[in-house]
């Protein structure tokens, strides 16, 4: 995990004075910038617990396990995040530390784990007192291919600013939306591929790719991946049909590039994602959604919101496309199915099955009243 000091962040301080009937949280939080997926999921849902009287606490990261625990254990239950990117040794160190109960977030479930990321995994659903994974697909994953104690295993969705309103107005031309982070395996080259078919649509849509580059992928390549799309789009002759925008967007800004797209693609190389916070957002936002086939895509996509597509078919891509930015009865039924799911992905929803886990761990004396 990145080294730096132990520091309580936001206005619920570990010092203060506690309300004895409030539950308290201690989430182990990242030292990384503000759009770090991480950094954006803790403040999420530390907000949105501290909205229904938690006391949180979010305790940055540390070289020391120990460090981590003394600040941790000054709440009644522990939240913290596994992925493989962050160290799974470093978690279960912590985990193993503490001496009040734990909820580990198991951000990915590999499909073909490694014999240490399955010893790995294994020993740390074993220590914590509950595991949460974000799709039922990841849950699945994870009780049939590992061995694990099920009954640890809950499944809480990524959570997601849910707008109070949709805007319907959009631009004349229909925009194809990739947000996120940009990084090798986002398979944008093929949605560039087929924007060329796309050409008779009316409107002329136009694919924008918005979102900084990695910033693991910048220190490690700079803007090759970026630069080499920029090459395909000037190579297929799209160049008046696909934009790149590199800013970072959040917050009333973020709501507002969803709303004035017409469908968002997803197009991963990865047929093993089982957690996709852009997705989330994505039906948060009640837009369409077109997707390849990765198992969380299939699973919030079957009842409606979106299509998915198999990983190698172009033409699945480019009639999906052009049958949402063309048949609004087809769109706008898709967004209706992507609104009637966005409550259960609001941060409120999910920090209150957060709360509720928590609850569930501690003694009677010690649960509000």
């Amino acid at each position: 995990m990145n080294a730096s000091p132990i520091s309580v962040l936001g206005s619920n301080s570990a010092q203060r004075q506690r309300n004895p009937y409030r539950t308290r949280i201690s989430i182990l939080g990242t030292p990384a910038p503000e759009y770090c997926a991480l950094a954006r999921f803790t403040a999420g849902l530390s907000r949105a617990l501290s909205g229904q009287g938690v006391d949180v606490s979010v305790v940055g990261d540390s070289a020391s396990p120990h460090s981590s625990d003394q600040a941790l254990d000054q709440a009644d239950v522990a939240v913290v995040h596994h992925d493989f990117c962050v160290g799974a040794d470093d978690v279960l160190d912590i985990v193993d530390g503490l001496s009040i109960p734990s909820i580990v977030i198991v951000g990915s479930v590999p499909k073909t784990p490694t014999a240490h990321q399955t010893s790995a995994l294994e020993a740390i659903v074993g220590s914590a007192a509950h595991v949460v994974v974000m799709s039922e697909s990841a849950r699945q994953r994870l009780c049939h291919d590992y061995q694990v104690d099920r009954r640890k295993v809950r499944v809480i969705p990524h959570g997601a600013t849910v707008p109070a309103t949709i805007r319907t107005k959009r631009p004349s031309r229909p925009t194809i939306l990739t947000w996120g982070w940009l990084a090798p395996g986002d398979g944008v080259e093929r949605v560039i591929e087929v924007m060329a078919s796309l050409k008779d649509v009316p409107g002329r849509p136009r694919y924008l790719v918005a979102g900084p580059t990695h910033p693991h992928v910048t220190a490690a390549e700079g803007e090759a991946y970026r630069e080499a799309r920029i090459d395909q789009v000037n190579r297929c002759g799209v160049s008046d049909s696909v934009t790149f925008d590199a800013g970072y967007y959040d917050g009333a800004m973020l709501a507002t590039l969803f709303q004035q797209c017409s469908v968002v693609v997803l197009p991963y190389d990865s047929t093993e994602q089982v957690a996709s916070s852009v997705l989330v957002e994505a039906i948060a936002h009640g837009r369409p959604v077109v997707a390849t086939a990765f198992p969380h895509a299939s699973e919030l996509l079957t009842g409606g919101a979106g299509e998915v597509v198999d990983h190698d078919d172009s033409a699945g891509l480019a009639a999906a496309l052009r049958q949402i930015v063309t048949q609004p009865r087809l769109s706008g039924a898709m967004a209706a199915e992507a609104r009637r799911m966005a409550p259960d992905m609001a941060w409120q929803a999910v920090a209150g099955a957060y709360m509720r886990l928590a609850q569930s761990l501690l003694t009677p004396q010690r649960v509000p009243v």
